[in-house]
């Protein structure tokens, strides 16, 4: 259970109150440039994970911060709440590369490497002539980087954002911008060329603050957020995305 303000309300949905998935004592975790997560305190990340992976407008999903010198107080958890067995983990680190350069078995980057070059979308031949010019070693530095910093981690904090929480924004912000008038309508056979644009693009504003890993037949959920949100200790504007792997 969580150790809450003193005085704060268990954290809910209109009447569905938020279990909570884990928490993360800042000040134990080390600095990484570019990733400005507070210096100490608490983050509690709490999600309805079933309800969440069916409602994706973020309500059942929470993220809160509780600063050093705060008078807590362990939360009392309501009737409907399940609450799980504690456990204490420790922290490790792990390399992790962007999507499109990753290798994997459904990888996005294998999936295109293998297209044909006039099969390929203008913005991934782009990302090929990057790969081939400027990354000649990449097979190696892939093992490099797994080699120096292997990981079986069940919770990641940081990295890069979860590639569906990006899908996900990307598609609301090109159809918000084309509903506003700011860019023309864009036709059906170039909109997925314009979404991976877009995602790219947004890779280098969102960053993820929390991840489960992957399991299959189980839910798992991702939280994202802006680089600027973070620095601020936003952490209210975070995002959530829960998945449910299965046939």
């Amino acid at each position: 259970m969580p150790r809450l303000p003193v005085g704060m309300k268990w954290p809910s949905a209109g009447d569905v109150p938020l279990p909570l998935l884990f928490s993360v004592d800042c000040g134990a975790l080390p600095r990484v440039d570019g990733f400005d997560l507070p210096a100490d305190g608490t983050l509690l990340f709490l999600v309805h994970q079933e309800i969440d992976h069916e409602d994706r407008s973020g309500r059942y999903a929470r993220v809160v911060y509780v600063p050093d010198g705060t008078e807590t107080a362990i939360a009392e958890a309501p009737d409907s709440v399940s609450v799980r067995e504690r456990f204490d983990v420790c922290a490790e680190l792990r390399a992790e590369l962007p999507l499109w350069l990753e290798e994997g078995d459904e990888g996005w980057h294998e999936y295109w490497e293998d297209l044909d070059w006039e099969d390929m979308s203008p913005f991934q031949q782009q990302l090929v002539r990057y790969m081939e010019r400027d990354l000649p070693h990449l097979d190696e530095l892939r093992a490099l980087a797994y080699e120096l910093w292997p990981s079986g981690a069940g919770v990641f904090i940081g990295g890069y954002a979860d590639d569906e929480v990006i899908n996900s924004i990307a598609e609301q912000t090109l159809a918000g911008r084309e509903k506003a008038g700011e860019i023309p309508a864009i036709p059906i056979a170039k909109w997925y060329s314009h979404l991976e644009e877009e995602k790219y693009r947004l890779t280098s504003e969102w960053i993820s603050l929390a991840r489960e890993s992957r399991v299959y037949e189980e839910h798992y959920t991702s939280f994202v957020i802006r680089h600027d949100d973070l620095a601020a200790a936003r952490v209210d504007r975070a995002l959530a995305v829960t998945t449910f792997e299965a046939p």
